[in-house]
């Protein structure tokens, strides 16, 4: 692996642990991180209440390019592992599922954007 590589996981751990502490703090309970099928990767899955979220993690310079940079074909990679999860693991009750999406730039609070898509 090369070191421009090492040093974008590394960055991508610390906003991911940046946006895990933000939605602890707002009362989230982390369900898992970084899950991983052969269909895409969901950064955070989180549930506060009946509330179940699939978080994306963004860092870029700004916000404003970090929510940019989800594209429509990565949301569609998103909502496929997120549909696995759910076939797989999927905690007995009701639940309101939804795509969030927590923004991460440098100098700035994280920014948690409830239901930032839909599928």
């Amino acid at each position: 692996m090369s070191r421009d590589r090492r040093a974008a996981e590394r960055s991508g751990h610390i906003a991911e642990a940046a946006a895990a502490f933000l939605l602890t703090c707002k009362g989230y309970r982390i369900l898992e991180r970084r899950y991983r099928t052969p269909m895409g990767e969901v950064d955070l899955i989180v549930r506060r209440g009946k509330r179940l979220a699939f978080v994306e993690v963004k860092l870029r310079d700004s916000a404003h390019a970090a929510a940019h940079a989800i594209t429509p074909r990565q949301q569609h990679r998103i909502a496929r592992a997120a549909e696995h999860w759910l076939a797989h693991r999927v905690p007995k009750g009701d639940w309101d599922a939804a795509f969030d999406v927590v923004l991460v730039a440098p100098w700035s609070w994280p920014r948690h954007l409830e239901s930032a898509f839909r599928i």
